[in-house]
C-alpha cells in the first residue's frame, strides 16, 4: 500500500522502553496476509533504543508512522492515534504481543459481514517473557449478550486484540483520562450499553504474561478503577449522571462517599478490590493490606481472610501475614 492510498485498517500501538519485544510485535503486524493498513506508532517518550527500532522499521516500510512524544501515558497516546487513524476501523497491538497472520483478515471479514458489531475481539494463546509459548484452554465469552454480563464482573475483551470502529470510539469520547491501567475496562462498560462486542474463537493472537506488566505492577490501582467503572456503569444504567464523567482522576476509596455524597459506596468497592487483590503480592505491598485492615475496623465479613494470610505465608511475607492475622482475631 502507497502512502497516498487510503487504508481500511489503523493499526494503533504505544511504545514505552519496549526494546526486548517491539520488534517481533511490528514484524507480526507487517506479515499479516491482509496488508490494506497504516500503522501508526507512538514512541511515547522512550529511553531505551526502542525509538530507532520504530524510525528503522518506518524507513523500511511506508505504511508505518512513527510519532515521537515525550512521556504522556497510554490513555493519551491512545486518544491521539485514534485522532490520527484514517481508517473507518481501528486495530489495537501491544508492543509486547503477537498477532497471527490471519488476525486482521479475519477480523476485516467479520467486522465488514456484522456493521452491528462495535468491537471484535479475539481469543488468545500466552506467551511468556522468554517467549516460550503456552496454548489457552479456556476462551472469552463470544456473544454480545454473554459479554455484557461478564462486563458487570470483570473485562472479557482482550484490549490489544481487538478491532474497533473509530467513530463509535471517539463518539463515546475514547478513553478516560481518570481510568488509568484499566481504560479498556471502562471504554467497554460504556460500549456496551450502545452497541454489540464480540469475540471470535479463533485464537488470533499471542498475549504475553510477565512480571513488568501493568496487570501485575498496577494491580491495586487497576482494581480501584474497576471498581469505579463498574459504579459508574451501573449509575448510567438507572438512569443517573456518570460520577466520573470529564474527571482526570478517581478520588480514593476513603474520601469516594464524601465527594459523590453517597454512603456505603467507598465499603462496597473496597470489598470488591480486596477481593481482586487478596492473593497478589505486588498488591498487598503497596497498598492493599492496608485496604483489608481498614475493612475489618468497619467489622466488615471476614470470610477468605485467613486463607489471605496463609497464601502471604507462602509468599514469604510473614511480616504482613502476622499482621494480618493479629488483626483478624483482635477485630
Amino acid at each position: 500500500m502507497n502512502k497516498t492510498d487510503m487504508p481500511v485498517i489503523s493499526v494503533l500501538m504505544s511504545v514505552y522502553n519496549a526494546e526486548r519485544y517491539v520488534a517481533e510485535a511490528i514484524q507480526s503486524i507487517l506479515g499479516q496476509t491482509e496488508g490494506r493498513f497504516e500503522f501508526l506508532i507512538v514512541n511515547d517518550g522512550s529511553s531505551d533504543a526502542s525509538a530507532s527500532i520504530l524510525d528503522r522499521y518506518a524507513a523500511q516500510d511506508s505504511r508505518i508512522r512513527v510519532i515521537h512524544q515525550e512521556n504522556r501515558g497510554l490513555i493519551a497516546s491512545l486518544n491521539l492515534l485514534l485522532d490520527e487513524a484514517r481508517a473507518p476501523l481501528v486495530a489495537r497491538m501491544d508492543s509486547d504481543d503477537v498477532s497471527r497472520p490471519e488476525r486482521f483478515a479475519v477480523q476485516f471479514a467479520e467486522m465488514a459481514a456484522r456493521p452491528e458489531i462495535a468491537v471484535l475481539g479475539t481469543n488468545t494463546d500466552e506467551l511468556d517473557a522468554d517467549g516460550a509459548y503456552f496454548p489457552c484452554s479456556d476462551f472469552h465469552p463470544e456473544q454480545p449478550e454473554d459479554i455484557r454480563e461478564r462486563l458487570m464482573v470483570a473485562s472479557g475483551i482482550c484490549h490489544p486484540s481487538v478491532m474497533m470502529r473509530r467513530d463509535v470510539i471517539r463518539a463515546l469520547g475514547g478513553y478516560r483520562a481518570a481510568f488509568r491501567h484499566c481504560e479498556d475496562y471502562d471504554l467497554w462498560l460504556r460500549v456496551s450499553e450502545h452497541h454489540d462486542m464480540m469475540n471470535l474463537r479463533d485464537r488470533l493472537f499471542l498475549y504475553r504474561r510477565s512480571p513488568d506488566q501493568v496487570s501485575e505492577k498496577h494491580i491495586l490501582v487497576q482494581a480501584i478503577g474497576a471498581a469505579c467503572a463498574r459504579y459508574a456503569a451501573q449509575q448510567r444504567r438507572t438512569g443517573r449522571p456518570d460520577p466520573f464523567e470529564g474527571a482526570t482522576s478517581l478520588p480514593s476509596l476513603d474520601t469516594i462517599d464524601a465527594v459523590l455524597g453517597t454512603q456505603g459506596v467507598g465499603a462496597r468497592m473496597r470489598l470488591e478490590v480486596i477481593d481482586s487483590v487478596k492473593y497478589s503480592r505486588d498488591a498487598m505491598t503497596s497498598g492493599g493490606l492496608e485496604l483489608m485492615q481498614a475493612h475489618l475496623r468497619e467489622g466488615g465479613t471476614k470470610h477468605g481472610f485467613w486463607r489471605t494470610a496463609g497464601r502471604l505465608v507462602k509468599l514469604g511475607m510473614i511480616p504482613q501475614a502476622l499482621t494480618l492475622s493479629y488483626d483478624l482475631v483482635r477485630y
